[in-house]
């Protein structure tokens, strides 16, 4: 079975508004960099759209209301000083959500074992019941919830954005059938993440300093992120894969370059083959230098299906 690749025009027609860091040419950077004869054995897939109920089983109703009721006709419609949204937003959401759904639906009903989400706006920072940081939905969220539901019982997310992800963290934050495992850069927006955020024991963050190396990132899932990985013998593996703790990234400042990427989900991919069955679903969060967003989808998206 060929690794999935799930994607939609919608995704490219959201904008979040002229000279907003979270803009169109992000997405196309990342399909041109897949648009390459080493990624031909990608079979490319429309997603499809979430549906209320699987949004709704992470979301509150009146977040997934707030979303529909705000999407504008024509313009630009704001939900916080950093989320906007235009004509398209809510399309494009609907499919980012709905591709998490549709990979897990291909890895768990259709023998697929490796699958990648291009999609946007991303998704990490929107909470239960709060949209923010450029996310509408939360997709990986949404997808994990839609693959217990399935009957998997163990769920690992590991989020390599600089940012953490704090509205995964806050939907899963009782669930110990999900871990939640974040390295970002801290203080950052949006200032949650700290070593001492645990949940019930499914939380695992690596808050690394601006100006951290490579090494330190490395160090960091080597002594926390992965052996926290390992013991929890996940049954699915599923990424929130920003690509914004690049050296070139100008929203922050850690220092990793692709192979970094390349490395961790090589690390990732074989902890999925031990407990997995080798599943793993990857989803397009941050990176805004459209230069590192080129190389580091290619370096991680190689890695997956390697």
């Amino acid at each position: 079975m060929h690794p999935r690749l799930y994607t939609h025009p919608a995704c490219l027609r959201h904008s979040a508004g002229p000279g907003h860091p979270e803009s169109p040419a992000r997405l196309q950077a990342v399909l041109e960099a897949l648009d390459h004869d080493r990624f031909a054995m990608l079979d490319r897939i429309e997603a499809p759209r979430a549906t209320r109920a699987q949004l709704e089983r992470v979301h509150d109703a009146g977040l997934v209301e707030l979303v529909h009721a705000t999407a504008p006709a024509e313009g630009y419609a704001q939900l916080d000083a950093d989320t906007t949204m235009s004509p398209d937003s809510l399309e494009a959401a609907l499919r980012a959500a709905g591709a998490v759904c549709a990979a897990v639906d291909a890895l768990l009903d259709d023998g697929a074992t490796r699958a990648f989400c291009a999609v946007r706006p991303p998704g990490h920072h929107a909470t239960h019941d709060t949209p923010m940081g450029f996310c509408l939905f939360n997709n990986v969220a949404v997808g994990a919830a839609h693959a217990l539901g399935k009957g998997i019982e163990r769920i690992a997310i590991v989020d390599f954005d600089v940012h953490h992800g704090n509205g995964t963290q806050d939907i899963f934050w009782r669930e110990p059938r999900v871990l939640y495992a974040s390295t970002h850069q801290s203080p950052l927006y949006p200032g949650t993440g700290e070593a001492r955020e645990t949940g019930v024991g499914n939380i695992v963050n690596a808050p690394l300093p601006a100006a951290s190396s490579s090494f330190a990132f490395r160090e960091a899932c080597r002594d926390i992120v992965l052996p926290a990985v390992e013991r929890f013998r996940p049954q699915l593996v599923m990424i929130s894969a920003g690509f914004d703790a690049h050296y070139l990234d100008p929203l922050a400042n850690l220092n990793l370059g692709a192979p970094d990427y390349e490395w961790i989900t090589r690390e990732l991919v074989d902890i999925a083959r031990k407990h997995a069955h080798g599943r793993v679903i990857s989803s397009l969060e941050g990176g805004y230098s459209l230069t590192a967003l080129r190389q580091s989808t290619a370096a991680h998206v190689a890695a997956l299906i390697d």
